[in-house]
């Protein structure tokens, strides 16, 4: 084991046991980035150094405890990019998103998966609830096994106290913004079996001041659960946690996605803040509707019924809860 992977094991440990490749960087333009190029550089194999970065002050890699890379097996590579700070990062439809150390988890996944089901569009959209539900599975398991499951009394309702998501794309902890996720494809070298890597961005608020939110519908993990860990190791344990969850879910996905996408429906809609709220749905057209959200779909779409009573399926766009 040489210095860098040395630092990025003392950092990562459980990160770096789980995953294929993890990759930690003082200081990032966006962990997004890095993974979108590890990807175009065929990952894998990726060199101990990582791919060339916009920004970096200090970079280390690991390589995980997974075992050999077979993209030809059951489960997929993941490769972990993390950051303690990154300067240029960015959600869907472009916001940025800046993070200071200590204050928020800025982690990529980076994994491969078969073309033909990453742009089939019955049941692609399913990929983007995969990595919500991981997030929320990893947070939960971690949360209890570290015995920071306790919510907060003077935060309202008991019923709000579950992690929830809202569609399509946010982590919501008390009708308020906890993290986000960013997916993004990327069309990789020809192969026997035509692949397609998929970077999976989530941003999650663990201990940043109230004063420090961005916005009064954001909200961040210690001013709802106690006792938290140090953010360091709570940012790793939910990385190691989402590696694993990832794997499982996308396994379950790649072997049978209709008939995983029905399971994915029934346990989003469970989980689901957007439902049956008054939404604001803005289109990528520049149009706006307002309406009430009334169902998921089969293909991950959202409806939503429009102040004129008239039904609209929305497949891209921003939808926020009123």
């Amino acid at each position: 084991m040489n210095g860098n992977e040395s630092e990025a094991m003392r950092r990562l440990p459980r990160t770096c046991r789980t995953a294929d490749r993890v990759l930690w960087f003082d200081e990032v333009d966006s962990t997004n980035t890095v993974a979108r190029r590890l990807l175009a550089e065929a990952w894998p194999p990726v060199d101990a150094a990582g791919p060339d970065v916009t920004g970096t002050v200090a970079a280390a890699a690991c390589a995980g405890g997974a075992g050999a890379v077979d993209t030809g097996g059951a489960d997929a590579p993941i490769a972990v990019v993390v950051a303690d700070s990154q300067t240029a990062g960015h959600g869907r439809l472009g916001r940025q998103w800046v993070s200071l150390p200590g204050e928020s988890s800025m982690v990529s996944f980076a994994t491969v998966l078969p073309q033909s089901l990453v742009t089939d569009s019955r049941v692609n959209g399913w990929l983007q609830m995969i990595a919500g539900l991981a997030a929320i599975d990893a947070m939960t398991a971690v949360l209890a096994e570290t015995g920071a499951d306790r919510c907060c009394a003077s935060h309202g309702p008991k019923d709000d106290c579950a992690l929830m998501l809202k569609w399509p794309n946010d982590v919501f902890l008390h009708g308020r913004k906890l993290g986000g996720i960013l997916l993004e494809s990327v069309m990789l070298p020809a192969a026997d079996i035509p692949m397609a890597g998929l970077v999976i961005g989530i941003g999650l608020n663990l201990n940043l001041p109230a004063d420090h939110l961005p916005t009064g519908q954001a909200t961040s993990l210690q001013l709802h659960r106690a006792p938290l860990p140090d953010p360091l190791e709570l940012r790793d344990r939910i990385a190691a946690g989402t590696v694993t969850v990832l794997r499982s879910r996308m396994r379950a996905f790649a072997v049978d996605p209709t008939d995983y996408a029905v399971a994915l429906r029934d346990e989003t809609e469970a989980l689901c803040w957007t439902l049956g709220r008054r939404v604001e749905a803005r289109m990528t057209d520049g149009s706006v509707m307002w309406g009430v959200a009334t169902a998921l779909n089969p293909d991950a779409s959202l409806t939503v019924c429009a102040d004129d009573g008239v039904d609209h399926v929305v497949r891209t766009g921003d939808v926020g809860v009123l």
